[in-house]
């Protein structure tokens, strides 16, 4: 098992549609790069992001990407939906110098390359969310999610 944290805006509906992609074995609501251990401030610097165990063997780095590319705005800096700051940017972050370098490679093949506003960066902090967080559209489906309702539902297993 490997280890990948994405952020895509907020975290509860990026952590709904990855959670139930083939090859993902457990999300956990988070927040990547901050700069302290302690996420009660909002001004921070943490990116909210999704940390995703998952199996190589069934889903590859690429795949995740592709699958995080189908539910963001990948030119927008700062906000995905109706949700703006720092904190809802976009990003792929990761302690295994491979994933950064295949998700370079997978901007660095896209036409639209220029225009994509998602970092990539080495994970030099991340803090598990509170619980109130953790699955958090499983459990209050009709709270607010940037992600439209098709997409966020795609891939869950009947």
């Amino acid at each position: 098992m490997q280890e990948i944290y994405l952020a895509g805006g907020c975290l509860w509906g990026v952590q709904e549609f990855l959670r139930h992609l083939p090859g993902v074995s457990s999300t956990q609501a988070g927040r990547a790069n901050g700069k302290n251990r302690d996420t009660s401030g909002y001004y921070d610097g943490y990116a909210e992001c999704v940390k995703v165990t998952f199996d190589p063997q069934l889903v590859s780095v690429e795949q995740l990407i592709d699958y995080l590319f189908e539910i963001i705005d990948p030119y927008s800096i700062n906000q995905q939906g109706e949700d703006i700051g720092e904190k809802y940017r976009t990003g792929i972050y990761s302690q295994d110098e491979a994933h950064l370098h295949l998700a370079r490679n997978y901007i660095d093949a896209r036409p639209d390359k220029h225009k994509v506003m998602v970092e990539v960066r080495q994970l030099s902090n991340y803090v598990k969310s509170d619980d109130e967080h953790q699955d958090r559209l499983t459990r209050f489906p009709g709270d607010y999610c940037h992600i439209p309702i098709d997409l966020l539902h795609k891939y869950r297993q009947v």
